[in-house]
């Protein structure tokens, strides 16, 4: 028998927590928070070259669970600060 709930406590729903100004720049958070075992999935990669020549900004995000936000945003605030110093 099919059950519509899940007993598994991990959400398996991603929630964007992050912007980002390019491409590369998506993936080298998205690595940041794998080092520290959260689950990231960048989107947007076709929507970048979809302007040609032009630079897109904001189409590429940063997607994690929802137990792993909290912990996901402290790690790129704390990431963002050493860009500033």
């Amino acid at each position: 028998m099919l059950s519509c709930c899940n007993n598994n406590k991990k959400s398996k729903y991603m929630k964007i927590i992050y912007k980002s100004g390019d491409i590369t720049e998506a993936h080298i958070i998205a690595g940041l928070l794998k080092t520290y075992d959260i689950d990231a999935f960048v989107g947007g990669h076709y929507l970048q070259g979809g302007i040609g020549d032009l630079s897109a900004m904001d189409f590429a995000t940063i997607k994690v669970t929802d137990e792993n936000i909290e912990q996901a945003i402290k790690i790129i605030k704390d990431y963002e600060k050493t860009l500033c110093e």
